[in-house]
């Protein structure tokens, strides 16, 4: 009898670097073996003590990009982007960055600026172009923001995988949660996946984990999504951390649940039921490399 074919999964923790207790949870993770990879976020005050620790931590997990362009303040100076920032010179919070970009009031010679400033300071940082990239907030899937982007990965020799923001109507149905803002996500993110898929971008068939901070109050969270997600390769997106009181007034407030998010997508994933369930769907663990140079470099475009 044949045995249950192998598929490949991706556990990607996003923000490494975004506050220190963030980037504790994010590597006792790796240490485990659960996170294959995350992305660092280099505007961040954190970001060069975050990569320190990555480094004595033996360089796991593998590293890739965040861009960003909704907290802190950019790499580039201020007035090299000014329709990006505030009158302080930090960006724009998302809610006001959607407003602007609805009205067309960002420059998108801007946004290139600030993004290859962003891509310098990363690989000044590590010490080489990252192998993965995911935008912070899923702002790739705003025109012209996605093409941008690609425009500036595009100029390097070897094509980074790019996070393809999808998931099959089947796992829309059967999960709950965020159905809207999936939904929403799911429109957008098909088109862009295409034009990645076109210009020879590698990424997963579909991504799992998309959530609201009330979601991630069930142990059953991600277990949930991995027993009803088809496909060869998938990704699982997830923001796990510490409790860390730097993310509020900058990523959050006092009041809203997403530092607890955090610590509850730590607890889950660290639970052994998490790796059972990998194991029961017919996963193996790895890394946004082996999407580039192993044998799945270009996952299939749905």
């Amino acid at each position: 009898m044949l045995g249950k074919r192998e598929r490949l999964l991706l556990v990607i923790a996003d923000d490494l670097g975004i506050g220190p207790n963030t980037t504790s949870g994010i590597l006792q993770l790796a240490a485990q073996g659960i996170v294959t990879g995350s992305t660092l976020l280099v505007n961040s005050p954190h970001a060069a003590d975050a990569v320190k620790r990555w480094r004595k931590m033996g360089a796991v997990p593998e590293l890739g990009w965040h861009p960003n362009l909704t907290l802190d303040s950019p790499v580039a100076p201020p007035a090299q982007v000014p329709s990006l920032v505030r009158p302080d010179g930090s960006f724009w919070p998302l809610q006001s960055f959607l407003r602007r970009w609805f009205f067309g009031l960002f420059d998108p010679h801007d946004i290139e600026t600030e993004l290859q400033h962003q891509l310098q300071r990363y690989i000044l940082l590590v010490g080489y172009p990252p192998t993965f990239v995911n935008f912070r907030q899923h702002l790739a899937l705003l025109s012209p923001i996605g093409e941008i982007l690609m425009r500036v990965l595009g100029e390097r020799r070897v094509r980074p995988y790019l996070r393809r923001i999808q998931e099959p109507l089947s796992v829309w149905r059967k999960v709950p949660g965020a159905r809207l803002k999936r939904a929403l996500l799911g429109i957008l993110g098909r088109r862009l996946s295409s034009y990645q898929y076109a210009h020879g971008f590698p990424g997963s068939d579909w991504l799992a984990g998309i959530a609201n901070p009330e979601c991630v109050e069930d142990p059953e969270f991600f277990r949930r999504w991995l027993r009803a997600m088809p496909g060869d390769v998938v990704e699982l997106m997830c923001h796990p951390g510490r409790y860390d009181p730097t993310l509020i007034g900058r990523a959050c407030t006092a009041e809203d649940d997403l530092t607890q998010q955090r610590v509850n997508e730590l607890r889950w994933l660290s639970e052994p039921s998490f790796l059972d369930t990998v194991e029961a769907a017919g996963f193996r663990l790895v890394a946004p490399s082996d999407m580039m140079f192993g044998s799945c470099s270009l996952a299939r475009s749905a």
